[in-house]
């Protein structure tokens, strides 16, 4: 026997719209998230990237030149090796600076600061940093291969790949980018990595500034590499509903990039401690 249906009231009929709009967002935010338009300002600084590195990288070589005793004496690949860490060198400090600003002292990624999921947060200066970082890493990468394995071995080529991967994939798309500047701090312990290698070519390894160079560059890989990327994944374990919302390639790849990284951070990490301990040592022997 079929039931007669009852006529609906003006007020049924304002519920049911609310529930059917309810289903509607909920449906949107858990479906997959296009790829936005790659920013122009990025693709601008992206563009300028290869010039602008072209010119720190003979800028370094020039005031090595005119400044450094015993420049002139290092062999045709310590020069090359030499005028690469000085580019590297600013790259690293100019993104330590912006993704320190993004993450701590502007608003854009508070958690009270919009409304807007923290994992699609993005401004024009982060959007920059990025693009800046890609075109670092991909000029980077081209003078791995051109003189491989002077400049890195594999480790460095699988390191810069992942990398930028990572980074394309954040910046056309503007999700993550909280996560990738978190990353792109830890470059602020490349400095002491590079002063390192400079001591050390230059004959220096006996040198105090040597000693405290390596102590600075221990506690700055413990607190950026290793700390931050702990503090990395509790962030995403306690936002992973918003990261379930990222379109599928950026949600997988934010679940296997940085753990890969992190293995790499450790084991160089260890070879740190190693180089510590015996610089240490030997210092303390010497005296």
């Amino acid at each position: 026997m079929l039931q007669e249906s009852k006529p609906t009231t003006g007020h049924e009929t304002v519920q049911s719209r609310n529930t059917e709009q309810n289903f509607t967002l909920q449906r949107n935010y858990r479906r997959t998230i296009k790829p936005t338009q790659y920013p122009q300002s990025s693709q601008l600084f992206t563009a300028l990237e290869d010039f602008s590195f072209s010119l720190v990288y003979r800028l370094t070589r020039l005031i090595s030149l005119l400044s450094i005793e015993g420049y002139h004496k290092l062999s045709k690949a310590q020069r090359v090796e030499w005028n690469n860490r000085g580019f590297s060198t600013v790259h690293a400090i100019a993104v330590a600076f912006s993704s320190f600003y993004l993450l701590l002292l502007s608003d854009t990624f508070h958690e009270d600061h919009s409304d807007e999921l923290i994992i699609s947060r993005r401004s024009t200066l982060s959007d920059t940093t990025l693009g800046i970082s890609f075109g670092y890493f991909l000029a980077d990468l081209g003078m791995i291969f051109w003189h491989f394995p002077a400049l890195g071995g594999l480790e460095y080529v699988l390191h810069h790949a992942l990398s930028m991967f990572s980074i394309f994939l954040s910046l056309v798309s503007g999700k993550g980018q909280i996560y990738i500047l978190m990353v792109l701090f830890s470059e602020s312990t490349t400095p002491f990595v590079n002063l390192r290698w400079y001591l050390d070519v230059a004959g220096k390894k006996n040198s105090n500034l040597y000693v405290i160079n390596g102590v600075a560059l221990f506690l700055g890989w413990l607190v950026a590499r290793i700390l931050l990327f702990i503090y990395f994944f509790i962030h995403m374990f306690i936002h992973f509903d918003q990261v379930k919302t990222i379109f599928p390639l950026g949600f997988y790849s934010l679940l296997l990039v940085p753990p890969v990284l992190a293995v790499m951070n450790l084991v160089w990490f260890w070879k740190i401690v190693k180089g510590l301990i015996k610089t240490v040592s030997k210092a303390t022997h010497s005296q």
